[in-house]
């Protein structure tokens, strides 16, 4: 009892003397990707522009503390914005989004597990080396776990894949310790509230998804 006491006694200072630390960039970083998963929960195109803000100050934080999968993510997060902003904007000739939120079928979820299974393998290997050659303060299983399903999720969100909602719960989950002990305080924390956003992102989307189902079947029916 007194070394669990002990250890959440050791965290708790940890914490405090990471927030001590934390800079104005980081401050900005964590404010934007907030609003920005907000965005997508509802849906909004401007999940996009203010997405980009907190991931090319991400990209830099990263690189600092030797998170070099996560730097990676970070550049693939802004590649796969301008991608998702531009599937996102296209409308119908009734103004209406061409996109619809919408499941993965089997296919697709064989297609999503491969590429993040690949990833993984890749990223860790890569990441084993940096960690021998350069960056010393890598963690190449976490770190390559948290940008797998990071990279994964991004895609299928850019899609409006209803599943890159259990992608990003599973980035979170990892991201909130691997931070924390790189002495990102204020980013482990921003995670934590990122997790908590996923889900209520998750069944936001789902009941979109049910909505437009009975939706379309209803014009069908009408039909």
């Amino acid at each position: 009892m007194d070394i669990i006491i002990q250890s959440i006694a050791e965290a708790w200072q940890q914490f405090k003397a990471g927030m001590l630390q934390t800079t104005w960039l980081e401050y900005v970083a964590v404010a934007a990707g907030i609003i920005s998963v907000w965005f997508s929960k509802k849906e909004n195109i401007w999940v996009y522009p203010t997405g980009l803000i907190s991931t090319v100050i991400y990209v830099y934080l990263s690189f600092k503390y030797h998170l070099i999968g996560e730097a990676s993510v970070n550049v693939y997060y802004s590649a796969l914005s301008i991608y998702g902003w531009i599937l996102w904007a296209r409308t119908d000739r009734e103004q209406h989004p061409v996109l619809q939120v919408s499941f993965s079928g089997r296919r697709e979820w064989i297609v999503q597990l491969t590429f993040f299974a690949v990833l993984y393998v890749a990223i860790y290997f890569c990441l084993v080396y940096l960690k021998n050659a350069f960056y010393p303060g890598v963690i190449p299983w976490g770190d390559a776990f948290a940008s797998a399903t990071a990279y994964t999720g991004m895609w299928l969100m850019a899609r409006k894949k209803i599943e890159s909602w259990y992608w990003w719960i599973a980035t979170n989950i990892a991201s909130v310790p691997l931070y924390f002990v790189k002495g990102l305080a204020f980013t482990s924390v921003f995670y934590f509230i990122l997790l908590l956003m996923a889900f209520s992102g998750l069944s936001e989307w789902k009941r979109k998804a049910r909505e437009s189902g009975i939706r379309v079947a209803h014009q069908k029916k009408v039909n």
